[in-house]
C-alpha cells in the first residue's frame, strides 16, 4: 500500500446521489453473478457482478488449490498470533515530514482497512513526545500525593489487588486529529486525515479509589497527572473529572498494555483529548488550581482570529468519517455497495448518523450496528447501488446531547484558522466514475 501522504488543494467536484439498494434488487443482481451449468461456477465479473457470456470455468474454484492438497502450519507456529502475510500492508504509518524526529511524533491508525468498533492493539495510533518509556512491571511505581490525608506509592500488583476493577470501551482521540486540513484539504487518506484515534476496551480500577484512600482535603480542586517518559508528559485535570469516570489502566483489549500505548499503567480520561490520557503513569498530585504545563498553555491551546487563545477545552466533540470508500479504499465495482464509517462524542453517545452522497445537498439516515455507548466508537452502514456517477461522500454525526456535527466552513467562521487542534468538521470524499476517491472540499 503506497503511502498516500501527497498534500492536496481544496476544490470543488460534480456530484450526484445513487440510488438506494433494495433487498428485491440485491438478490437480483447477485443471482447474476452465480451462473452454475453443469456444476461448473462461472466467473464473476463485470459491472453488476454479471459473468460474460463466453466467460469459462473460474480457475480458483473448479481445481483443487495447492492449500487443500497438503497439511499447514501447526497450532504454534506463532506463539502469539499475527495477521496474515496477506494483510501486511494493513499497518500504522508515519508521515515523516509532519514532525522533526519520530521521536516526538505520530503514527496514524489504518481506519480505511477495518471494520467493527474495536481497534486491534497492533494497530492503535502512538503518539510520543519523548519517545517509548520500557519500563520493568517490578520497579514500576504510582505516587499519589500533594493535597491529600496520606501520600501512598502503589506497585503494579497493589493497582491489580484493588477493588472495583471494571472493563470499559472508550475512543482514544488526540486533539491535533484532522488538524492539517484545518486551511483545506491535504492529506489523501483517511489514515492521515482522522488516524489519530483508536477505541479499545480498557481494564483498569478507577482513579477515584486512589484519591478516596489518599483523602482529598477540601481545597483540592484539580489533580496533575504525570508520565515517566523522556518528556516528563504533564496535564492538569479538574478533580471532578478525576473522580468521575478517569481510570488507572493496565490491560487494553484483554490484555497487558502495548508498551507504545503506556505499559504498564496508563491514565483513561474517558471523551477529553488524548494528550490528558497520560501514558506510563508515574504520579498524580492533588492541587488548588491547575498547574499551567507546557502541552496546556504553548500546546493544546486553540489560537483565535483574534489573537485569543481557547484554553482547557478538554472534549472532543462529535465526529465522523466515512472510512469507505475513501481514498485508500476506493471504490472497485459498480451495483450493490456498503459505505461504511464510524462516529464518536465526547459528550455522550452516537444518536444518529447522516451520509449524503452529493455534498451535502441531501442526506439520508445511515444505519447504526454494534454497540453504541458513550465515548465509545461506533459504526455505521450505508448499502446503496451504485451506477459509476460521481460522488460526493460526507457524513454527519449528532450525538445523545442534540449537539450536530458542523461543517469546516462553519467551524473556520468562529475559529479562524490559526490552530491545528479540535478539528470536527465534517469530510468530504469525492469518488470519481472509475472509482478512485480523493480528499475535497465542498465550496
Amino acid at each position: 500500500m503506497p503511502d498516500n501522504t501527497v498534500p492536496r488543494t481544496g476544490h470543488s467536484a460534480g456530484n450526484g446521489a445513487a440510488p438506494a439498494l433494495s433487498r428485491r434488487r440485491f438478490l437480483s443482481v447477485a443471482g447474476q453473478g452465480a451462473v452454475v451449468s453443469a456444476g461448473v461456477a462461472a466467473a464473476a465479473t463485470g459491472p453488476l457482478l454479471a459473468a460474460p457470456a463466453a466467460a469459462g470455468p473460474d480457475p480458483n474454484i473448479v481445481p483443487v488449490p495447492n492449500w487443500s492438497k497438503a497439511l499447514g502450519a501447526g497450532v504454534n507456529v506463532n506463539p502469539y498470533g499475527k495477521p496474515s502475510k496477506f494483510e501486511k500492508d494493513v499497518v500504522r504509518r508515519e508521515v515523516t515530514w509532519l514532525t522533526a524526529s519520530s521521536e516526538s511524533s505520530v503514527s496514524f491508525t489504518p481506519l480505511y482497512a477495518l471494520d467493527g468498533t474495536i481497534t486491534p492493539n497492533g494497530l492503535c495510533f502512538v503518539r510520543h513526545h519523548g519517545g517509548e518509556a520500557e519500563i520493568d512491571p517490578d520497579k514500576y511505581r504510582f505516587m499519589v500525593h500533594g493535597l491529600v490525608d496520606r501520600e501512598l506509592v502503589f506497585t503494579l500488583e497493589d493497582i491489580k489487588r484493588m477493588p472495583g476493577r471494571v472493563n470499559r470501551a472508550y475512543f482514544l482521540e488526540c486533539a491535533a486529529n484532522s488538524g492539517m486540513e484545518w486551511r483545506g484539504a491535504q492529506l489523501n487518506g483517511c489514515q492521515f486525515t482522522h488516524g489519530m484515534i483508536h477505541n479499545v476496551y480498557y481494564t483498569g480500577v478507577p482513579l477515584r479509589a486512589f484519591l478516596d484512600v489518599a483523602g482529598v482535603k477540601p481545597k483540592g480542586k484539580w489533580v496533575l497527572a504525570e508520565g515517566a517518559d523522556a518528556a516528563v508528559m504533564t496535564r492538569s485535570i479538574p478533580i471532578e473529572k478525576a473522580l468521575d469516570d478517569c481510570l488507572v489502566a493496565f490491560a487494553m483489549n484483554g490484555e497487558a498494555l502495548r508498551p507504545e500505548q503506556g505499559y504498564p499503567v496508563r491514565l483513561v480520561v474517558p471523551g477529553w483529548e488524548g494528550n490528558m490520557w497520560v501514558k506510563w503513569l508515574r504520579r498524580i498530585k492533588v492541587g488548588d488550581q491547575p498547574w499551567q504545563q507546557r502541552e496546556e498553555t504553548s500546546k493544546y491551546t486553540d489560537l483565535l482570529a483574534d489573537g485569543r487563545s481557547r484554553r482547557f477545552t478538554f472534549i472532543m466533540d462529535a465526529k465522523s468519517v466515512v472510512t469507505s470508500p475513501s481514498p485508500q479504499a476506493p471504490l472497485k465495482q459498480k451495483g450493490p455497495t456498503v459505505l461504511t464509517g464510524i462516529a464518536w462524542s465526547g459528550r455522550g453517545a452516537i444518536r444518529r448518523v447522516d451520509v449524503s452522497l452529493d455534498g451535502g445537498r441531501n442526506w439520508t439516515t445511515a444505519r447504526i450496528e454494534g454497540p453504541n455507548t458513550p465515548m465509545s466508537m461506533t459504526r455505521f452502514y450505508l448499502d446503496f447501488d451504485w451506477g459509476g456517477e460521481e460522488l460526493m461522500v460526507q457524513s454527519r454525526a449528532m450525538d445523545d446531547t442534540g449537539y450536530v456535527q458542523p461543517t469546516k466552513q462553519e467551524l473556520r467562521a468562529i475559529r479562524g484558522t490559526n490552530s491545528i487542534y479540535h478539528n470536527n468538521g465534517i469530510q468530504t470524499w469525492l469518488v470519481r466514475s472509475n472509482g478512485e476517491t480523493e480528499n475535497v472540499e465542498v465550496g
